[in-house]
């Protein structure tokens, strides 16, 4: 893979290690298609959600690709009434990203952003690069060396 995502600049530009995938020539859709299609475990491929809370703020989720978020523990985590997903057509205006390809690096500003527990267990996770088709994997230290992220149980 010779294309780079602005993702994979950031990290360069940081000095951060992370591997690299590419599953663009195969027609894998949902996180879990995506795991299997790199070989990993639904656990270790995190997807990043965009949510707003009851103050209008936005938050940013980062859990593995086989859970869904609990709306009430992720409210809880970021000290809100209650959060909401936005819708995706709000996504690229607000993160400069579409949906299936958002990455909680290289947002077009910073949002909280908090990343399930279980993340704290794996050596490696991988997470979106930025554009469909493309993934990222690193450790967790390695992630908070770029973004400023918070741990709590989300799912």
């Amino acid at each position: 893979m010779d294309e780079k995502t602005n993702v994979m600049r950031i990290l360069d530009q940081k000095k951060i290690p992370y591997g690299h995938y590419y599953y663009g020539d195969t027609d894998a859709i949902s996180g879990i298609e995506v795991a299997k299609v790199l070989g990993q475990l639904p656990e270790h491929v995190f997807k990043t959600l965009v949510t707003q809370g009851k103050s209008k703020r936005y938050y940013v989720f980062i859990i593995p690709v086989n859970k869904e978020l609990n709306l009430k523990k992720a409210a809880k985590a970021v000290g809100e009434k209650s959060i909401e997903m936005i819708k995706s057509k709000e996504l690229l205006p607000l993160t400069g990203y579409i949906h299936g390809g958002c990455s909680p690096i290289g947002m077009k500003k910073y949002f909280p952003t908090t990343i399930d527990s279980s993340a704290s267990d794996l050596e490696k996770f991988c997470i979106s690069a930025g554009r469909i088709g493309y993934q990222i994997e690193l450790s967790l230290a390695d992630l908070k060396n770029v973004i400023r992220i918070e741990i709590a149980d989300l799912t």
